[in-house]
């Protein structure tokens, strides 16, 4: 597996890395155990060295299983987590929370469910318009000074925000949706990256399973499949963009290759500091994502896609509105 550096850090990961949230969080019931850390385990057998979790997915659960799955190889892998949220003793999430004295507490429950004693990568989930992002960087800052944290992130924020944090706490990685159907940081946040020296990961770098060519109209999604209430994943949003999804079949076919590998081709190619982390349950569905790091897109294939793209139109939010509110700010 080839590898890529997150920006002008010193943080060396992985091509492609691999996003274990859908293990048990937010596509359907959980995965079992067993298989969960079958399949992240055969991620590092496969050269996989970068993994992205979150103490809200389940919540808990899914930094639970990767640190269950990773500890024989923790020397060797990158792991990347977040804070963000507050959860009541149920589990359930009171609303956004970064005060410093949450991320610290935030931090020591995490390093405990991860099994380590350095998380590598901390980012916050989202942006809490009720702290000053000073106060965020700050307090990662001390964890940095303090050995429990390696490097700072982002998800999800704005420009402006970006800027202020790496003021305080240089950024070592922003998380944000991107992929040929959410191209949002394209216009402010990848320069802005480039000019800081900050890497990106991004998120559903598939389309949430759509870029795969493997959901149309008849679909089906459970009730615990977050999918289900997104505006794109309605019956009438994924007819119109299915003009997306041949786009890709054709130019896989001529490459001899998969709608999914050239979907993840296509981010590879924009910057060598961009490093996809696309997700699955099935290990011939790992072998697929990672085997776009070895298809090459030409400059003319860049244009061709770059062409037909212009002339479609994604119809529907990439998620719903309430959830959208979080981001960006």
């Amino acid at each position: 597996m080839q590898k890529r550096k997150l920006g002008t850090s010193n943080l060396e990961v992985s091509a492609i890395g691999y996003g274990c949230m859908g293990l048990d969080y937010a596509y359907g019931p959980a995965t079992d155990r067993q298989e969960g850390i079958k399949i992240i385990r055969g991620a590092v057998e496969r050269g996989v060295t970068f993994f992205d979790t979150a103490e809200s997915y389940g919540p808990f659960t899914n930094e639970e299983l990767v640190g269950e799955a990773l500890a024989p190889f923790r020397e060797h892998v990158v792991i990347a987590t977040k804070f963000g949220f507050g959860f009541n003793p149920d589990g359930t999430r009171y609303g956004l929370d970064s005060r410093p004295e949450h991320i610290k507490q935030v931090a020591e429950a995490s390093l405990k469910r991860l099994k380590v004693e350095t998380i590598d990568l901390l980012y916050q989930h989202r942006v809490d318009p009720n702290v000053p992002i000073e106060d965020v960087a700050g307090a990662v800052k001390d964890l940095i000074r303090e050995g429990k944290v390696k490097y700072f992130g982002l998800s999800e924020a704005g420009a402006n925000t970006i800027r202020r944090a790496h003021a305080i706490q240089p950024v070592a990685a922003i998380q944000s949706e991107y992929s040929l159907w959410t191209r949002d940081p394209e216009p402010e946040i990848l320069p802005l990256c480039e000019e800081l020296g900050i890497g990106f990961a991004p998120w559903a770098p598939l389309g949430q399973g759509f870029l795969t060519g493997k959901i149309n109209t008849t679909t089906t999604f459970d009730s615990s499949d977050s999918r289900s209430m997104f505006p794109r994943f309605t019956p009438e949003a994924i007819k119109a963009n299915q003009a997306l999804v041949d786009l890709l079949g054709q130019i896989a076919a001529r490459k001899q290759a998969t709608p999914a590998q050239i979907a993840l081709a296509w981010l590879l190619a924009q910057k060598p500091w961009i490093v996809p982390i696309p997700g699955t349950r099935k290990l011939a569905r790992l072998d697929e994502n990672l085997g776009a790091a070895d298809v090459e897109l030409t400059r003319d294939d860049l244009h061709e896609i770059e062409r037909a793209t212009s002339q479609i139109t994604v119809q529907g939010d990439r998620l719903p509105q309430e959830i959208l509110k979080l981001s960006g700010r």
